[in-house]
């Protein structure tokens, strides 16, 4: 993960953020959860600072997105009570991956907040195309 890569993948957030009219914040971070860049749209929300860098943290925690983990952490599933303190755990955020097969592993995260999950989770998408396709 670098800065180059992260602002790339941070503008396709927003870009997309244009198409679905919804207003984000977007956070990329590091293989540590810690935040390599973050953006905010003029008018975003005020929850996006906090939230953005939230999900991109507990993507990259946890190696999975945050939609799965929302799922995982509903009372009477496998993970409830898990969300809390820096865990955000609903749409919108994305483990990115590297060395699929043998040697997979996570190196960052990205996370979206300010749309709908269903518009979170397509922005954090367009931006982890972006690391897939390089």
């Amino acid at each position: 993960m670098n800065l180059e890569i992260a602002l790339r993948m941070c503008e396709a957030a927003l870009k997309q953020a244009g198409r679905e009219g919804a207003l984000i914040s977007v956070a990329v971070v590091d293989a540590g959860g810690h935040l390599v860049t973050f953006q905010r749209m003029e008018g975003a929300e005020i929850a996006g600072p906090v939230l953005a860098p939230g999900k991109a943290y507990t993507s990259v925690a946890h190696r999975r997105t945050t939609a799965e983990l929302g799922r995982l952490t509903a009372p009477g599933k496998e993970l409830s009570g898990l969300a809390g303190d820096r865990f955000v755990c609903f749409g919108g955020g994305i483990p990115l991956w590297a060395d699929y097969g043998e040697g997979e592993r996570v190196v960052g995260g990205i996370g979206v907040s300010g749309g709908t999950v269903a518009q979170d989770v397509a922005c954090a998408e367009a931006a982890a195309e972006v690391w897939r396709t390089g």
